[in-house]
């Protein structure tokens, strides 16, 4: 009966030391788990926040912006579409846009691709002939009725 007991009770001990180990191991794990998981919570946020950021400098989202076209009895989101299609509608030119003052280069004009208006004087455009593309920085001037009037201010040829 002694080593019944005996063997009943190292038995125990070792369940025990067993069970311990284990429940380390799985909380260890789990912990990992948690700072992993904190860590790409972490990133998520900052992506989220750039893209906030990254959202600033546009018309959408200028009050002064938006009030300069309402004190002219203008719609800036109608301004915007008129200001793209006649940026686009220069594109029709056989030499390439006249605002990017580049020649065309083996008889590939360069034509502005995408634009983003930033406030009620700035636009930024990407411009590519198929093989070089650039950046240019416009400033516009609207006024009703008549066409949209551009200047270039700055480009970037890559």
């Amino acid at each position: 009966m002694k080593n019944v007991i005996m063997y009943a009770l190292i038995f125990s001990l070792l369940f025990n030391v067993f069970q311990y180990v284990n429940a380390t191991k799985i909380l260890e794990a789990k912990d990992n788990e948690v700072v992993k998981i904190k860590e790409h919570l972490r990133i998520s946020r900052d992506s989220v926040s750039s893209l906030a950021s990254a959202n600033y400098f546009a018309l959408e989202s200028d009050e002064d912006a938006q009030e300069y076209f309402y004190s002219s009895n203008l719609d800036y989101q109608k301004v915007a579409i008129k200001v793209k299609e006649d940026l686009v509608a220069l594109n029709e030119n056989k030499n390439g846009n006249p605002l990017v003052p580049y020649e065309p280069i083996d008889g590939k004009a360069f034509l502005i691709n995408t634009s983003k208006t930033l406030n009620h004087r700035w636009i930024i455009a990407e411009f590519s002939n198929g093989d070089l593309w650039g950046q240019i920085l416009l400033k516009y001037f609207v006024t009703e009725g008549k066409p949209t009037q551009f200047e270039t201010v700055e480009t970037v040829l890559y």
